[in-house]
């Protein structure tokens, strides 16, 4: 039972103290209870709380996808508001299946990368890995070409199967977590052959949707993952970290091109998504915020820190036998534990490694026989310094 929360500490009722060390599904940047972003909430409480968002606007909305243009590739034009992670990508989705029928082409194939992890809905579990967690649903869900992981000894035989999909010439579009999947385990693979990959497909005329809902606002050390990439991506999606974790909302993000598809006096043509809180003025006010912490000189600060505190934790750990592998990405530490057992989601190990964690007042949820830390920007030294003194611990344990 969390009774408050502040800072990069949870407060639990019995009077623990507990480092988020995951900022709560990778959503909080700046720390809990940040007294900008609970004042912006509490202001725009009082002025305006909803509106419809068909037909009416208002200024928190518009000015935070003038925040956001402002900082996401070049080639991003418009936003399109809905509530969460899952729903910017099937607004993504949907987004670029009806920019083809709005034109009577007959492309209705995804691409996707195995091991993905796109949300909770049936179109975002689509184009996610089929697994224990979509078994009940398989049946429900459309045919998606995944192409396996690239690692970079099969990246050839990757861009091959991923070349065939694409010359069938029914591909819609080509979804991707850029330069690193979350949920399958932090696994990091190149930006240039992304890139490459990006690069056939657009050549093709196949939309590319860069899902950035974990990686957005700084995680990989860049704003945004797509930084990495020279070909940038003609969809993006976004959600966790864009309120600074404090409200549920989401947002996807697209080129000129991709809108000039629905411009057009036939009503059908419209993009008729709709969701009752869209561009909630509360959420936006959060938004706007967490952006402005976000632009600040010590923020940035803070992610090169923790970016640099990672590097000499994953230095210093590097090659031992109890670790299978150990890395990181701007703000994001992952650690892969040699197991006898099951090394999936269900591993047998997260059942000591979730609890040997908490005892000592640390929140790190594994994903199986993996750990990582994605902490708030806010952290300092000496708290990161206390979570990797307890990984050490394990490590010697073990």
């Amino acid at each position: 039972m969390v009774s408050k929360a502040e800072g990069v500490y949870l407060h639990t009722a019995d009077g623990k103290k507990i480092i988020d060390a995951v900022s709560s599904w990778w959503v909080n940047l700046h720390g809990h209870s940040h007294p900008k972003i609970a004042q912006a909430i509490a202001n725009q409480a009082n002025t305006l709380e909803h509106v419809i968002f068909a037909g009416f606007t208002h200024q928190p909305a518009i000015e935070l996808a003038e925040n956001l243009l402002s900082i996401l590739p070049s080639n991003q034009e418009k936003i399109f508001y809905s509530d969460n992670g899952s729903t910017s990508v099937e607004v993504a989705l949907k987004m670029a299946f009806q920019f083809w029928y709005n034109q009577g082409v007959n492309k209705n194939k995804v691409i996707a990368i195995d091991g993905a992890y796109h949300g909770d809905t049936f179109g975002s579990m689509s184009v996610g890995e089929r697994s224990d967690f979509t078994k009940p649903f398989n049946q429900y869900l459309f045919d998606v070409d995944f192409i396996d992981f690239p690692h970079p000894e099969l990246e050839d035989d990757v861009f091959t199967q991923f070349k065939k999909y694409i010359d069938s010439g029914e591909v819609a579009s080509f979804i991707f977590e850029p330069i690193i999947q979350g949920a399958s385990g932090m696994r990091i693979y190149s930006a240039a052959f992304l890139d490459k990959l990006i690069s056939y497909a657009q050549s093709k005329n196949v939309i590319c949707i860069a899902d950035e809902v974990m990686t957005g606002f700084g995680r990989t050390g860049k704003l945004f993952a797509s930084d990495f990439l020279k070909n940038k991506p003609d969809i993006i999606c976004l959600s966790k970290g864009i309120t600074g974790g404090a409200m549920a909302l989401g947002a996807t993000s697209c080129t000129k091109d991709i809108v000039s598809a629905y411009e057009s006096p036939e009503l059908i043509k419209t993009f008729l998504h709709g969701h009752s809180f869209t561009a909630n003025p509360i959420a936006c006010a959060a938004s706007n915020a967490s952006f402005n912490l976000l632009m600040q000189s010590e923020c940035q600060s803070n992610i090169q820190r923790i970016s640099d505190q990672h590097k000499s934790f994953v230095k210093k750990h590097s090659g031992k036998s109890i670790i299978r592998d150990i890395r990181s990405l701007g703000t994001i530490m992952a650690l892969e534990f040699e197991t006898d057992h099951d090394s999936s989601y269900f591993s047998e190990m997260r059942n000591k490694l979730y609890p040997f964690f908490i005892e000592r007042n640390i929140l790190l949820r594994p994903l199986g026989n993996l750990i990582y830390v994605i902490p708030p920007y806010i952290i300092t030294n000496e708290e990161l310094n206390k979570i990797y003194l307890a990984i050490e611990e394990f490590l010697n344990l073990e």
